[in-house]
C-alpha cells in the first residue's frame, strides 16, 4: 500500500492528526530530501526509517521501492512541503505503480497545497483557474508566458527566487506588445516567519520586489484587471 502524503509548506503545525498516524505506523517513508523530512519527523518524535525518492533516482532505486510494495510493505511518500504528485516527481512513480503492480492501493492522504493555499487568500474568483506549476527555463518558454497573458481566468504557477523578476519582466513586457492588461498576486514563503505578498500591476509588484532580499519560493498569480 502506498500513502500519498501532504506535509507542511511552512509551518510545521500545518499537518493533519491522519497524517502523523500514517506516517508512525508505515514501514518507510519516501521523502525528496531526507534532511528536510527527518526535521518534521523529529519534531513529531516520529522514528520510521526514510528512503530518497526523487527526479534522479535511479532504477536500482525505483525498482527496490515496488518489490517492497509487492511484499506489502506499507509506504508513505512525502516531498520536501505540500501535496506529492502536484508538480512534483510524485507523479512519475505513481504511474510507475500502477502500470507495474496495478493491484497496489494507493491512498491520499490531503493536506497543505501552496497553491490552493495562495489561491484562497486572494480575494479573486477561482472557481475556475489554470495551475501551470513551474514554467520552463528556456524551451517553450516564451510560448508559456503569452499562454498565461492570453488566458481570461486567473493562472497561477510557481517560479524560484533565483528567476522571479526575470519571469514577472517577461510577463509584463510580452502583454505590452500585446496590449493586455494583466495584475499580478505574488505570494512568498507560504506559512512561513517571513510571509509576504505583493500585488498589484507588474509595474508596482516588480518595483516593491526589487527592493527586497528575494528569497523564498513563490507562487504567482496573474489575472486580468
Amino acid at each position: 500500500m502506498l500513502y500519498v502524503v501532504a506535509t507542511p509548506i511552512g509551518n510545521l503545525k500545518d499537518i493533519s492528526l491522519r497524517a502523523l498516524e500514517v506516517l508512525k505506523n508505515v514501514d518507510l517513508i519516501l521523502c525528496e530530501d531526507t534532511r528536510v523530512t527527518k526535521k518534521l519527523l523529529n519534531y513529531y518524535n516520529i522514528k520510521t526509517p526514510v528512503l530518497s525518492y526523487h527526479s534522479y533516482s535511479k532504477l536500482r532505486r525505483i525498482n527496490y521501492i515496488l518489490h517492497l510494495l509487492e511484499r506489502k510493505k506499507k509506504i508513505a511518500m512525502v516531498c520536501d512541503a505540500g501535496t506529492p504528485g502536484i508538480s512534483d516527481p510524485g507523479e512519475k512513480l505513481i504511474s510507475l505503480i500502477k502500470s507495474k503492480i496495478p493491484n497496489t492501493k494507493i491512498v491520499p492522504i490531503p493536506g497543505p497545497c501552496a497553491l490552493i493555499a495562495a489561491l484562497c487568500i486572494s480575494g479573486i474568483p477561482s472557481d475556475k483557474f489554470l495551475f501551470l506549476g513551474f514554467l520552463p527555463k528556456k524551451k517553450k518558454r516564451k510560448k508559456f508566458i503569452k499562454r498565461i497573458i492570453e488566458e481570461k481566468i486567473p493562472v497561477v504557477f510557481y517560479e524560484s527566487p533565483y528567476r522571479i523578476l526575470l519571469t514577472l519582466k517577461e510577463i509584463k513586457e510580452i502583454s505590452e506588445m500585446e496590449n493586455i492588461s494583466k495584475n499580478v498576486i505574488v505570494l512568498k514563503e507560504l506559512t512561513k516567519k517571513f510571509e509576504n505578498r505583493f500585488e498589484g500591476s507588474f509595474d508596482k509588484v516588480i518595483e516593491e520586489l526589487e527592493n527586497q532580499k528575494v528569497k523564498g519560493e513563490f507562487v504567482v498569480i496573474v489575472y486580468t484587471r
